[in-house]
């Protein structure tokens, strides 16, 4: 199931599988001026590629902002049709080329599946189009090769999954928080317009303060679980107090999410961690990918 909406000049794609007709889980990916940032997941990239006519909707460079199998889905196919240029965080590299170097639980399987081979290349300080210049920005914690793109001149992000809405009650248990709130904070003090998350819900009604209030709530919820687990609660009790019993999620994902992750991430974590985000992006140049 794919589904297409127009933000000016950017075209934004809603992917999922569907069931009896019904989409479940999107991801998204977004064109502009040639560029795709992220490209979906593998049970969709044929629709993807329809909906991708050279003539109207080149595609010469793929940009991914992680290569989690949701985001790197149709690479091997648009690269092998359209001869796309792809570009990534030097760690994501490996996966592109053998997706399979990335373990996938029973349930990214079935919602998202294994994406084709694809080659990329390390993303450089800037990607260029014909009219637009996006700045590459490093945004670990999500997943440690997370990037972002930002269009200073129209104010456009974007974020893939280094912002994701809502409050959390579950999560992986591989997440780096801190490093999630830094970017967070990161792309909260940029100016921007539009942002182009990897959900697929674009927000276009100042998106820096949904950003900052992500972290804030981010931050909030550290320090009660710090507390919490001060006053000699352990992560059972805390995700008890604070979440109450796990979701529907822990049940689709067979636990890969859950509160109990959530907590222990926080847990991790020194409540008074600073710093710069981890696992910088390596830059080969100052030139552009179009």
């Amino acid at each position: 199931m794919l589904e297409e909406r127009q933000y000016g000049p950017v075209v934004g794609f809603r992917a999922a599988r569907s069931f009896l007709g019904r989409g479940y889980y999107f991801t998204a990916a977004y064109w502009v001026d040639g560029l795709l940032v992220d490209s979906g997941c593998s049970f969709t990239d044929g629709e993807l590629l329809r909906a991708l006519p050279p003539d109207r909707r080149p595609v010469t460079t793929i940009v991914n902002t992680h290569c989690h199998e949701d985001h790197i889905g149709a690479n091997g196919l648009l690269q092998q049709r359209l001869g796309s240029r792809i570009h990534a965080h030097p760690l994501a590299l490996p996966v592109l080329d053998n997706p399979h170097l990335q373990p996938l639980q029973p349930y990214r399987r079935v919602f998202w599946g294994w994406p084709r081979p694809s080659r990329g290349e390390p993303a450089n300080e800037w990607i260029e189009t014909e009219h637009h210049r996006l700045r590459v920005i490093p945004t670990p914690g999500h997943s440690p090769d997370h990037i972002a793109l930002y269009e200073p001149q129209r104010g456009w992000l974007f974020s893939g999954d280094a912002y994701i809405g809502g409050r959390d009650k579950a999560a992986r248990g591989d997440y780096d928080v801190r490093s999630i709130i830094r970017s967070l904070r990161t792309l909260a003090a940029l100016d921007i317009t539009a942002l182009f998350p990897g959900s697929g819900t674009v927000r276009q009604n100042h998106p820096a303060d949904e950003i900052l209030r992500k972290a804030d709530q981010m931050e909030e919820l550290g320090a009660q679980i710090h507390a919490l687990h001060a006053s000699g609660c352990d992560s059972t009790e805390i995700r008890n107090r604070l979440f109450g019993r796990e979701t529907s999620l822990y049940f689709v994902t067979l636990g890969h999410f859950s509160g109990i992750h959530l907590v222990e991430i926080y847990l991790r974590a020194a409540p008074d961690s600073s710093g710069p985000a981890s696992t910088p992006v390596r830059f080969s140049g100052g030139g552009g990918a179009g």
